[in-house]
């Protein structure tokens, strides 16, 4: 798996265990963050990013110019490979361990990226319980209740879909 863009473009990435996390693919992340670049300025901004897997979406957010990125990740085996991640671009991590549902930092990202097991059934009990923030993006394969949230944007790639959304006031 390489970084699609920016400072660390072409770079190469450990991916964990297919059976254990499925990396969002390359051209959903490029799509991503070419959805992201015509909504907010990556200069100085924040992006959390909820179940980190390999950290490929918050190395991504780094590599094109984010400020700040935080990872959450539960699984001991991919968080060893997430800190490789790290190492391998010289990177100092800032990676909680443990369950997003239970240390979701209460403070603001400009972006926060959810793409949880897609069959758990955790997508409405996430969106209650996130912090403030610009912009909400989640990868998904069911449908969703999307209920205090506006969507922005959705598209879909194969049988999944990314959908961007703000809350309401």
């Amino acid at each position: 798996m390489n970084i699609t863009a920016g400072k660390y473009k072409g770079r190469k990435i450990l991916a964990p265990d297919e059976k254990i996390t499925r990396p969002t693919l390359s051209k959903v992340r490029m799509a991503v963050f070419n959805t992201l670049q015509a909504l907010i300025d990556f200069e100085n901004a924040s992006f959390l990013d909820m179940f980190a897997g390999s950290g490929i979406m918050g190395l991504e957010a780094l590599s094109r110019g984010f400020k700040k990125v935080l990872a959450i990740e539960q699984n001991p085996k991919v968080l060893k490979i997430l800190n490789e991640n790290y190492k391998l671009l010289n990177i100092r991590p800032n990676i909680l361990r443990g369950d997003s549902l239970k240390i979701v930092p209460n403070e603001f990202f400009d972006v926060i990226y959810i793409d949880p097991p897609y069959y758990a059934g955790i997508y409405e009990k996430i969106l209650s319980i996130l912090p403030k923030s610009n912009i909400v993006i989640i990868e998904h394969t069911v449908d969703i209740d999307f209920k205090g949230f506006e969507i922005i944007k959705q598209k879909k790639y194969g049988d999944k879909k990314v959908t961007y959304l703000k809350k309401r006031d």
